[in-house]
């Protein structure tokens, strides 16, 4: 049987032998062989498996590129004469393009490898965890596991080559008053004790939900953020914050920051960070990726820069991602003790999940949204009771900055849980966050 970098080498070198003069090409392999298992009232309801591969082929000639993709089988022959019969149709495109004046292409013949031999454990041994601490609990969710695997290579020479092991367990435990509590837990290795860890932590929570309501006027409260919540604030932030084309065009939320007028707490420090990294170390545009050191001590001071960004605007390329967005992101740690946190807070919000997030007012990088599952009223550092549902509205230079008080030691590793057409790469590193004010609307 053949394995599925040989399978993509092979591939590779067949469009290389297929192409005509003055022509240049690029393969993108996208797959997975991923379980899906689907839980209510904390049951199997349904299971399945999903392998799949997308080939993406890119034909550059004369200043012009076009690109086509192709649904693979997995078998050798049939898919080699699909990509073929792809390369074929962009030469009928390709004569019809202006030329491309921000066309930038990666010429070095670079080599990244990187593959996880990390063995998942098998479902029948997950599900028998799930069902020790579930038994008897309304729980709803979802289980993806299974490698991921990316692949570039191109007529230039480079080549790159990365496989990932990973599972994602998303649920949430619904209270008989029909509230919930979300939680998830993810990664590349299967830690038992952490895994009972997080569901004690939710069932405690749950518990909670059995209180009276608190109800909250608007006005500004003590929150702390947990690293769920904090994932929805960065991840809206990451879509075009540290974007070079939206930088260049005042269309960033960090407009301010990078002119120098605003600025974050100095407790806070982001980087994109390629390095063991769920995403693989290069892009569909044929560039690899470099860390990038994008905020200091509360100051941007760095940026992500595509490959035709670069050409556009006179910059370094050094992200292949044609959003410009964040995809391995690596926040900085604090010295709060997670078990403090409660007792650091005092009086205030305990919000762990956030959602419906959008900009208000995208120059000030003022952010609004709801509060999510559960959130708890907390006094003296005591779980009080569950909050009603509550809209804030409020900008990240305060609540990340002159407000920002304090982040957790302890870091939980996100991935994404998003199936969208398949599953994806994208990660972030996050402690929790200790917010002296934060603005509730309604």
């Amino acid at each position: 049987m053949v394995d599925a970098e040989s399978r993509f080498t092979a591939l590779a070198e067949s469009l290389r032998d297929s192409l005509q003069a003055g022509e240049d090409f690029s393969l993108w392999y996208s797959a997975e062989e991923s379980e899906f298992i689907r839980f209510n009232k904390a049951r199997v309801r349904q299971a399945g498996h999903v392998t799949q591969a997308i080939g993406r082929v890119r034909l550059i000639r004369d200043d012009r590129s076009a690109e086509i993709a192709v649904t693979l089988s997995g078998g050798l022959e049939s898919d080699r004469q699909h990509l073929a019969e792809g390369l074929v149709q962009l030469r009928l495109v390709i004569g019809q393009l202006p030329p491309d004046p921000y066309l930038q292409l990666e010429r070095s013949a670079w080599h990244r490898r990187a593959t996880d031999e990390t063995a998942l454990p098998d479902c029948a041994s997950v599900l028998a965890e799930i069902d020790a601490v579930a038994n008897g609990l309304d729980l709803v969710g979802i289980y993806a596991s299974g490698p991921l695997y990316r692949g570039l290579a191109n007529s230039f020479g480079a080549f790159g080559w990365h496989a990932a092991h990973c599972f994602n367990f998303d649920w949430s435990l619904f209270h008989a008053n029909h509230q919930a509590v979300k939680a998830d837990y993810a990664g590349s290795h299967w830690d038992g004790a952490e895994f009972a860890s997080r569901f004690a932590h939710a069932r405690q929570q749950l518990e909670h939900l059995g209180k009276p309501v608190r109800h909250l006027q608007p006005g500004d409260y003590r929150a702390y953020l947990a690293p769920a919540a904090l994932d929805e604030v960065l991840g809206m932030l990451s879509w075009t914050g540290f974007s070079a084309r939206a930088l260049a065009n005042k269309e960033s939320p960090l407009q301010r920051l990078q002119d120098g007028s605003a600025r974050f707490s100095p407790l806070l420090n982001l980087d994109e960070q390629v390095a063991g990294a769920l995403a693989p170390a290069f892009g569909p545009e044929g560039a690899p990726r470099s860390d990038v050191a994008l905020i200091r001590n509360g100051m941007m001071t760095g940026q992500l820069i595509y490959p035709r960004s670069a050409r556009e605007y006179g910059l370094a390329a050094n992200c292949a991602d044609a959003n410009e967005a964040t995809q391995s992101l690596v926040m900085g740690a604090g010295n709060m003790p997670l078990d403090s946190v409660l007792e650091r807070l005092g009086t205030g919000l305990y919000i762990g999940n956030l959602w419906y997030l959008n900009w208000s007012d995208l120059p000030a990088a003022r952010m609004t949204g709801m509060t999510r599952f559960a959130t708890f009223w907390v006094e003296d550092g005591e779980i009080q009771a569950p909050v009603d549902t509550m809209r804030f509205d409020d900008s990240l230079y305060s609540v990340l900055g002159d407000q920002l008080e304090a982040l957790t030691q302890e870091r939980q590793l996100r991935l994404s849980s998003s199936t969208y057409g398949e599953r994806q790469t994208w990660s972030a590193l996050l402690p929790g966050v200790l917010s002296g004010r934060l603005k509730l609307t309604l």
